[in-house]
């Protein structure tokens, strides 16, 4: 088991969410497709660098897109935090705001550099002026 792969109790509580489906092609192991796909969520790596372990990428991709489209994960996402009597917090990177002053600087301003040559000494300071060296020309 991968530490990206489902417990037993996450898997108990997702299971009887998916889309069943029985006709057709006997579907890959939700299991499965579902572990590989958290592994490219939470590694971050590609599609293509998918473990063979987890099946064929093309399927994990696939089911992936299609339940966002049919809202699978919206209903999974609410049952794991039913399950865990809304005890679970999330942060995504998208609501982290940074405020509108942190984000520019001002003309002019000094930057203080700290430089720390080895664990024991004070720390020491450099001043740098932006602006002087900009104005040089």
């Amino acid at each position: 088991m991968s530490r990206y792969d489902l417990t037993d109790f996450e898997w108990r509580v997702i299971e009887p969410l998916l889309p069943n489906k029985p006709r057709g092609v006997p579907r890959v192991d939700d299991r499965r497709v579902l572990n590989g796909i958290f592994w490219v969520l939470r590694s971050g790596a590609p599609w293509r660098d998918l473990p063979e372990r987890y099946g064929p990428r093309t399927t994990c991709y696939n089911r992936f897109a299609r339940w966002r489209t049919a809202g699978v994960w919206d209903r999974m996402m609410d049952a794991i935090t039913a399950a865990h009597d809304g005890d679970i917090q999330m942060i995504d990177s998208t609501s982290v705001r940074v405020h509108q002053q942190a984000a520019t600087a001002k003309r002019g301003i000094e930057i203080i550099v700290s430089v720390v040559p080895e664990a024991g000494s004070r720390p020491k300071s450099t001043r740098l002026s932006m602006g002087k060296a900009s104005r040089s020309g």
